[in-house]
């Protein structure tokens, strides 16, 4: 009866070691992996290497200036100095190998060479018949819908300046400006509209509301004299 009741506990204490041993085990396993799991990220620069930069991590209460701006580590190398031994792996030949014409000092082959295929620049079609000479300029206007033109005043003189200092458009950064027809009516009436250029559909819709066109001087902006026909 004592031999069983001692052989039991020793069976319930090895029991109890074993589980033991084993959670210990799965709990360092657990904290390895958790650990090795933190990205980690080398830094080139060895005096960022060493320095405590806890304060800029803090992205809630540090403030960046001009004088604490800085790359992000590893991002920026310093510049690669060939042929200045081998120690540096970039000695000697440099990278460029000991034959071959790549090789060779000055430059082996012209731009867009490869190396007998049909280059890039004979494969692409061409556009052409693109006129390039004097005359064939385009000119780029900044385009005024005849539909903004409508919370104008009856019988008021409208430019560019005026609409955009009553908001009704925005800024342009060209500075001569065409009257175009919009996506909705023109309702405005008898509207003296002034402006460099006008397409044939929108003047026609401008002098139909009882309005007048006045074409300006793309060089100094004054009004210019209707031409006689």
């Amino acid at each position: 009866m004592k031999l069983s009741v001692t052989i039991l506990i020793a069976a319930v204490g090895s029991t109890a070691a074993l589980s033991s041993f084993h959670g210990s085990t799965v709990s360092h396993r657990i904290a390895a992996s958790a650990s090795a799991s933190t990205p980690t990220m080398k830094v080139f620069d060895w005096k960022r290497r060493n320095a405590d930069e806890s304060a800029i991590n803090d992205a809630e209460n540090f403030v960046f200036t001009l004088d604490n701006l800085r790359p992000a580590p590893g991002s920026r190398h310093r510049k690669k100095r060939k042929g200045r031994g081998i120690a540096a792996g970039q000695g000697a030949t440099c990278g460029f190998g000991m034959r071959g014409q790549k090789s060779r000092s000055g430059r082996p082959t012209r731009a867009g060479f490869e190396g007998g295929q049909q280059p890039l620049y004979r494969r692409l079609p061409k556009f052409v018949g693109k006129p390039m000479g004097p005359g064939h300029t385009k000119t780029v206007y900044n385009l005024i819908k005849l539909d903004e033109l409508n919370g104008a005043a009856e019988g008021s003189t409208v430019n560019f300046a005026s609409l955009h200092s009553a908001g009704d458009v925005t800024k342009s950064k060209y500075g001569i400006h065409k009257i175009v027809t919009g996506k909705s009516d023109f309702t405005a009436k008898g509207l003296t509209v002034q402006a460099h250029a006008f397409t044939s559909s929108a003047k026609a819709a401008i002098e139909a509301a009882g309005g007048k066109c006045e074409s300006l001087s793309p060089t100094t902006g004054a009004v210019l004299e209707p031409v006689a026909a």
